[in-house]
């Protein structure tokens, strides 16, 4: 069965609402005639007492043909960079346009193009304050020698022209930079690859021994002095690269007094990385800080072995250091995250204030001038906000911008004439009537019922129109809506005996899927029952939602069952795999590290998931926050849980052997 809604509408919600009074819905003809004759000198407000150029000029520098693929300013925090880029406009500030863009030209010919981005961003926003001061500048002359404001069209500025000309050189270089950089990284990688390989012949080597190790010194350094390959492959070649490494260590027998007098050295530099990276908690910038900490990284991956009295003391000293760092720099940027936040809600708070004013409903100039004091007192609280979120940043400003630019433009409509407003409303209305009486013999019931609503709600956002006409526009919409929702409760008298039935056969088909079990039928026996189930046509509204619950517990208990045997199959089929593997010890180890590594990795997780509950404790939301991290750690674990049970049985499997 199918109708148009589940339920008919209660008539208490779609009827015409009662509160419009007829006979004052419109102001009285005598003040809209005292409002009509005031001079337009009298209403006027002063309305740009708040300057926003350094916003105005920053969204200008924003526009599409500015935009850079890759960008590294997106990555970093709206404070950083705003203060970065206003260093740099400082320096910028006493040059005028021409030489701003000459200042361009000549980062071009002078600087790498890798290391201008700041740079070009302080240009983009020093030569938009210039260039919209002229534009405002000569807007208001064009305004002064009698021109309308809406009709002004600046003249096309050659200095933007240039500045976009050399932008697009820029745009060029920085691309094909980027783009021999990620060739540079791929050659990279086949060198390293290459490394690897002789790695790996040096163990079925001939040479003597001295030789041997000499070449191993050598593979090391050309390693080294290989530069940094595609992030995707890092995390992989790194680990075959120290496998090999460690094979040459283990299975090669080097003379004694040059393998500790290697791993002396190893130590020695580690010992060095070590204390470099607990330097860093005195660094002044943790950004600063993180990123030195990312180089240590690299260069303790570089280093060979230690000794294995050392192994693990070196490193967890390294760790300790490296997660003071992390953790500092997590919570830099959660407190800068935080605060943005903030900043962004008041913003936002701002934003629905203004757009509020745009809303009202004013008719006398004293209004005017109060509602324009109100406006210029939000501008004021605004410039004294911070950044929102960089995504965000753009957007909430224009939107604030937005909502004042439509204020005083409704002002000065408001100041253009009520009676035009007036006749305009009358015309809304007229249409709204029209468009009620095309639905009134409608039988789309719930369709026509939200089109009659929404039509209602727009008559009620509509402005007054003449006392003359008034009384019988009203009348004629609340008609054309009566007449409908009359048709509508006799028709839906008749469906309560249908609603019952499907009621019937719902509990019917409940009642089977209670008691019905998959017996291996799968995802595909759930889909039936899914199927039947939405066949059945609408039910009591009394009885929907309990209904809907028992309905979905059942299938909820299904998806259970399902997911139950899948795991098992699973299971299973590790089991076969590593059947598979008897005998071959090389890859049961290799598959044992994988998991070992895996399990290692959870546990890491685990630990930062139930460390960051406590920055929760005090977050807006936190309760939210913390129960997804909970249902994350509860996921973990239960994978780790699985997968040491994999090397349990792989264990088993060895030990067999």
């Amino acid at each position: 069965m199918t109708t148009e809604n589940q339920n008919p509408v209660p008539e208490e919600q779609v009827g015409v609402a009662e509160d419009v009074n007829v006979a004052t819905q419109e102001p009285a003809t005598q003040e809209v005639v005292a409002e009509q004759t005031q001079p337009a000198e009298e209403a006027a407000v002063q309305e740009e007492s708040v300057s926003f150029e350094d916003e105005e000029a920053a969204s200008a520098a924003e526009a599409p043909e500015f935009t850079l693929e890759n960008d590294e300013i997106n990555e970093e925090s709206g404070e950083e960079v705003s203060s970065r880029i206003a260093d740099s406009v400082a320096d910028l500030a006493a040059m005028s346009k021409s030489e701003v863009v000459d200042y361009f030209a000549n980062l071009l010919e002078t600087k790498p193009v890798q290391s201008m981005r700041y740079d070009v961003e302080a240009v983009k926003v020093a030569f938009y304050k210039h260039h919209r001061a002229d534009v405002e500048a000569a807007r208001k002359a064009f305004v002064e020698q009698g021109g309308v404001a809406e009709d002004f069209h600046p003249e096309v500025d050659a200095q933007e022209v240039r500045l976009k000309e050399y932008f697009g050189v820029y745009r060029t270089r920085r691309e094909e930079y980027m783009a021999s950089l990620e060739s540079l990284k791929e050659e990279n990688l086949k060198v390293k690859l290459q490394i690897i390989e002789e790695l790996k012949e040096l163990i079925s080597s001939n040479e003597t021994m001295n030789h041997t190790f000499q070449t191993f010194r050598d593979l090391q350094q050309r390693w080294k002095e290989t530069g940094v390959v595609p992030q995707a492959n890092v995390k992989e070649i790194w680990e075959t690269y120290n496998l090999h490494v460690e094979n040459f260590y283990n299975y090669i027998k080097i003379n004694k007094e040059l393998r500790d007098l290697d791993l002396k050295r190893n130590y020695e530099a580690k010992v060095q990385l070590c204390e470099a990276a607990e330097a860093l908690a005195e660094e002044s910038s943790i950004v600063a800080a993180f990123r030195k900490l990312q180089d240590l990284h690299e260069q303790w991956r570089e280093i060979g072995p230690v000794a294995t009295e050392y192994k693990e003391s070196i490193w967890e000293r390294f760790k300790e250091a490296s997660s003071r760092i992390n953790r500092a720099h997590q919570e830099y940027f959660e407190g800068i995250k935080e605060e943005q936040k903030r900043n962004l809600d008041l913003k936002t708070e701002l934003c629905v204030k203004a757009e509020e004013l745009t809303t009202q409903v004013i008719t006398t100039r004293k209004e005017w001038n109060k509602a324009s004091e109100k406006l210029i007192e939000i501008q004021k609280v605004w410039k004294t906000i911070g950044f929102a979120p960089r995504k965000d940043n753009a957007k909430i400003y224009e939107r604030f911008r937005a909502a004042c630019d439509k204020f005083f433009e409704i002002k000065r409509s408001f100041y253009e004439g009520i009676k035009t407003e007036m006749d305009n409303n009358l015309q809304l209305k007229v249409e709204i009537c029209e468009a009620a009486e095309a639905l009134k013999d409608s039988e789309q019931w719930k369709k026509t019922s939200d089109e009659l609503i929404a039509l209602q709600k727009r008559w009620k956002e509509i402005g007054p129109v003449a006392r003359k006409h008034s009384d019988a526009v009203w009348k004629r919409f609340r008609a054309a809506c009566d007449h409908f929702f009359a048709r509508k409760a006799a028709h839906f008298s008749s469906v309560d005996a249908e609603y019952a039935e499907n009621l019937a056969a719902k509990k019917a088909l409940l009642e089977e899927i209670e008691g019905a079990s998959l017996n291996g039928g799968g995802f595909e026996v759930i889909k039936e029952y899914q199927r039947r189930w939405n066949e059945i046509g609408f039910v009591p509204i009394k009885e929907k939602d309990a209904l809907q619950k028992r309905y979905k517990a059942a299938i909820d208990r299904l998806f259970a069952e399902l997911r139950s045997g899948e795991k098992e199959r699973n299971a299973k089929r590790f089991r076969n795999k590593v059947g598979a593997m008897k005998g071959n010890t090389g890859r049961l180890r290799t598959e044992r590290d994988r998991l070992y590594n895996k399990v290692k990795q959870l546990e890491s997780d685990i630990a930062t998931l139930e460390n960051n509950i406590g920055f929760f404790a005090h977050s807006k939301g936190a309760e939210a926050l913390i129960k997804d991290v909970q249902n994350k750690i509860e996921k973990a674990k239960q994978e780790m849980a699985e997968t040491i049970e994999k090397i349990n049985v792989i264990d088993r499997q060895q030990q067999e052997e």
